[in-house]
């Protein structure tokens, strides 16, 4: 579809002359919502990754909405009729667990401000059947929203307007004909599955349409691409079929999802009951079929990884197939049992705390926040052996990732200088070594935070802390070493969108692999570890074909990979600088490394242990080096 289509002339009329009248069971439901924990991750993280491009023959504009009448948040009848002296009026739709919706709610209130004055209108709609009319009020509280918000009862006006998406904009001139229809701007959305913010927005789409209405003019860009959440529609047909909530989908929930999507997790909602699940089926669906959810992105074709999080087929088909069927809910006495988590800390009770400052940072509401670092002395006077390790966000709704790093005594506080002591990202939380064995932390040595914010729509605090568990020295027959694989020296040229960098690294001593983790910055296209053995042989250990830098997940083998002595570890990146690449900051830029997200990295991270070191034996020193054996 082209990015612009000219306005239509032709007005055709939608809607009635009087307004909808909810059925009992609807009204019945609307006191029934299941409270749903809103917990928006500004990862743009998580699985609401899609962008659509509706087709030009089922565009909505030219035609006319001739009325509506529904309850606002407060239970008070809203119409069209009493936005009739407004020379222009928006109608956004919104979801409140969204994480999109959540961070423009605040933009649109500026805009609802901004333009007020010269008479426009806005309201927001609320289509989801999974938002209640108490969450809706909640969202509108949270976002300080002055302009009417109302609840759609079974999503009437969205299927009369067309709506499909969270946050989608629809602009209607005096005469109520519909002149634009998109998103809000530019700067954050999604390409091919993954979420991008841009440092700044290039374009106001919204506003330049309201602005070019209100001065008489016809809109010049009346179409764009709304990215965002799949409005979860009320089921119309009767759910049917041998494949229920209760008799499967439950269990492929609990199995894949739900460790993610529950209270007090990331995952900004809850996929721990039939009420909440079903009004997300249609974008679990959506995701799962495209491989965005779980987020997995390793080339099934090589390497086995303990943490593969991907659904089988067979869960595909039988997601696939529930929502066909109307997703029936089935009999709870098929239901599984509650999955149980540990409570707290997943490495049990640490034996030391250490936050990243006395004090709480404060995260904006909005826009692009750089890499933060923070520097804490832990006072260990002594050697200190890690057998487990934790990183906590104190606020998880704005934490993209921590990577805490120990810097030794008289080291330079510079992460490249160090080695890795723990890290958290959506779906990487603990470290715990294999028995046997730990990281070693020598006498006087400090930790460095490295924290990467990502803003929800709502200024935050954040104090994330990392816990540690340590074990007596006696008991460590081996360490564990965390090694890197990369370079400092490339130069990606302006408009390339496949620029390659390579970096490799040689094996002096017999090493076993136990973890990879690639790390590259916006512009990274794809990440792949090779292993070359001493006759020329080579073997690729792990192939991510395309990066997303929202998840930083760490792949742990199966089985510890053996790197024999001599081998050489190859890690080859490729690199999008082109305008296609929608997260790039600035395309026209020669970029090089830098730690700031603007600039770029090529790091092949791993975690790796001598096979033949045994320090049970009094005579085998501590190897304090941060590497295992590689040059």
């Amino acid at each position: 579809m082209p990015n612009t289509i000219s306005a239509q002339t032709k007005t055709t009329i939608i809607g009635s002359s009087h307004a909808a009248t909810p059925s009992t069971s609807s009204q019945d439901a609307i006191g029934a919502f299941v409270k749903i924990v809103c917990r928006s991750s500004a990862l743009l993280a998580f699985c609401l990754f899609v962008a659509v491009a509706q087709a030009a023959d089922e565009s909505p504009l030219g035609k006319k909405l001739d009325s509506f009448s529904l309850p606002d948040w407060h239970g008070n009848q809203r119409t069209l009729a009493e936005f009739e002296k407004s020379p222009v009026l928006v109608l956004a739709f919104m979801g409140t667990e969204c994480p999109l919706a959540r961070i423009y709610a605040p933009r649109l209130q500026e805009m609802s401000a901004e333009f007020g004055s010269q008479g426009a209108a806005f309201v927001a709609v609320c289509s989801n059947t999974q938002d209640s009319v108490s969450e809706i009020g909640q969202f509108a509280r949270s976002y300080k929203l002055q302009f009417p918000v109302i609840k759609d009862l079974n999503n009437e006006l969205a299927d009369r307007l067309g709506a499909q998406r969270t946050p989608e904009v629809f602009v209607l001139d005096r005469d109520r004909v519909v002149r634009y229809w998109g998103r809000i701007d530019d700067q954050y959305g999604f390409q091919t599955g993954a979420g991008y913010a841009r440092p700044r927005l290039a374009r106001r789409d919204l506003a330049e349409a309201v602005s070019e209405l209100l001065a008489g003019k016809e809109v010049s860009q009346p179409i764009t691409k709304a990215d965002g959440c799949l409005i979860g529609r009320v089921k119309k047909a009767t759910p049917h079929g041998d494949v229920t909530y209760s008799n499967q989908i439950a269990r492929i929930l609990q199995k894949r999802c739900v460790e993610c999507h529950r209270p007090g997790e990331v995952a900004p909602f809850a996929l721990t009951s039939f009420d909440e699940v079903v009004g997300w089926a249609d974008m679990i669906q959506e995701v799962t079929s495209d491989g965005r959810m779980p987020p997995w992105f390793a080339n099934p074709a090589h390497g086995n990884f303990s943490n593969d999080a991907r659904l089988t087929d067979d869960e595909k088909q039988a997601i696939n197939t529930w929502v066909a069927n109307g997703c029936p809910q089935g009999d709870a006495s098929d239901l599984p049992e509650p999955r149980q988590f540990v409570e707290g800390w997943q490495i049990g009770k640490p034996d030391q705390v250490i936050y990243m400052a006395d004090e709480a940072y404060p995260v904006p509401a909005e826009g692009v926040v750089e890499y933060t670092y923070f520097t804490v002395d832990p006072g260990w006077t002594e050697d200190k052996w890690v057998s487990a390790s934790e990183c906590r966000p104190g606020d998880r709704a704005v934490v993209h990732h921590i990577i805490v790093f120990v810097v030794k005594d008289g080291q330079d506080s510079n992460f490249r200088n160090g080695s890795g002591l723990g890290g958290y990202a959506p779906g990487n939380q603990a470290d715990i070594c294999p028995e046997g064995t730990a990281m070693f932390v020598p006498a006087g040595s400090k930790l460095r935070f490295q924290m990467h914010y990502t803003p929800n729509g709502t200024p935050r605090e954040d104090r994330s802390c990392i816990g540690v568990k340590f074990v007596d020295a006696k008991a460590v027959k081996r360490k564990m070493h965390g090694g890197i694989c990369g370079t400092l020296s490339f130069a990606i040229p302006p408009g390339d969108d496949d620029y390659r960098v390579a970096a490799d690294k040689r094996f002096t001593r017999d090493t076993l692999l136990y973890s990879l983790t690639p790390h590259l910055h916006l512009r990274g296209k794809s990440f792949r570890y090779e292993l070359e053995y001493a006759d020329g042989h080579r073997e690729i250990l792990l192939d991510v074909p395309r990066w997303d830098f929202n998840w930083q997940l760490n792949y742990i083998f199966s089985e510890p990979k053996l790197a024999p002595k001599g081998s050489r570890l190859h890690c080859m990146a490729s690199f999008d600088n082109s305008a296609e690449n929608l997260a790039n900051p600035d395309p026209t830029a020669t970029v090089r490394f830098g730690d700031q997200t603007w600039e770029e990295m090529m790091f092949g991270f791993y975690r790796a242990v001598d096979p033949h070191e045994d320090l049970s034996v009094a005579s085998q020193p501590v190897d304090e080096s941060d590497d295992n054996g590689g040059e």
